[in-house]
């Protein structure tokens, strides 16, 4: 199983602090700083260097070996799950990247039902923008994600088809392009629009959430350009129009391959897929 040298390296990795690392961990400071020496010598590479704000960096051999550790971590996790399903999953943990709306819409019936079912399983969620959720994936933080399209080279299936729309204009349809200003977008959504146009964000009121981005509109501060699935899950009463190009998209299932997903894994995706059919 793995070492425990390369459970502290990855924990460190991921802290950037030997302090919190220790803390995790439950030993001592110089026990963690000791081991990832060692592991540097044994390797004959320098794995971080120290930056005084941001705390240990990976060097570019130590990402290297971060995603090599992370997929020796996951390979323990699917032997444990292979074992732990011979006796009704009694134990365990999968771990998920999803985009709020997705968590909104997709994720919290079917985690509901899971946990019913598999008490003794930890799910271990995480929540970002578009590209955050990718660069999980890409890494092997989670097992497999729900995100935006376009979902690169990952394996994917859609599950809900959406689509961006203006509110709060007195136009018929918000036109969108190249250098547009004075929009009102939610960061996912700004996401997905930027990867078609070249649009400055600096330009632009880009906000965290879509119940944000509404009382900007409703408080008179712009036209805003949102996703017609969060608009629906927002408070606010918006007039909503056409925006031109139409930008529609798909929220969906992606992961390095769906079809060899951890056991733990594989089950929620199967929850997943039965909340959405009904």
């Amino acid at each position: 199983m793995i070492s425990h040298s390369l459970k502290i390296f990855l924990s460190v990795a991921e802290k950037g602090s030997v302090t919190e690392t220790a803390n995790e961990l439950f030993i001592s400071q110089p026990a963690v700083s000791k081991t990832i020496k060692t592991l540097e010598q044994k390797l004959n590479l320098k794995l971080f260097y120290r930056d005084k704000r941001r705390g240990l960096i990976l060097t570019d051999a130590g990402e290297k070996i971060l995603l090599l550790a992370r997929q020796m971590e996951n390979l323990e996790e699917r032997i444990y799950q292979t074992a732990f399903s011979e006796n009704n999953f009694l134990g365990g943990k999968v771990r998920v990247a999803s985009v709020p709306i997705a968590t909104t819409l997709i994720l919290s019936g079917a985690l509901k039902d899971y946990r019913a079912k598999y008490p003794a399983v930890t799910v271990e969620l995480k929540e970002g923008t578009p590209a955050n959720v990718q660069k999980m994936l890409e890494n092997y933080i989670v097992d497999f994600a729900i995100t935006y399209s376009p979902f690169g080279n990952f394996d994917s299936e859609i599950l809900l088809e959406d689509e961006m729309v203006g509110t709060g204009s007195a136009k018929n349809s918000v036109e969108l392009g190249d250098g547009v200003e004075n929009l009102i977008f939610c960061r996912a959504g700004f996401e997905v629009v930027r990867k078609i146009f070249d649009i400055d964000a600096d330009k632009n009121l880009v906000v965290q959430n879509a119940e944000t981005a509404v009382k900007f509109v409703e408080a008179g501060n712009g036209v805003g350009v949102i996703s017609k699935l969060v608009l629906a899950t927002t408070n606010g009463r918006v007039k909503i129009c056409r925006v031109e190009p139409s930008i529609k998209m798909q929220l969906g299932l992606a992961a390095h391959d769906l079809k060899d997903l951890p056991p733990l894994a594989a089950e929620l995706v199967r929850l997943i897929k039965n909340h959405i059919a009904a």
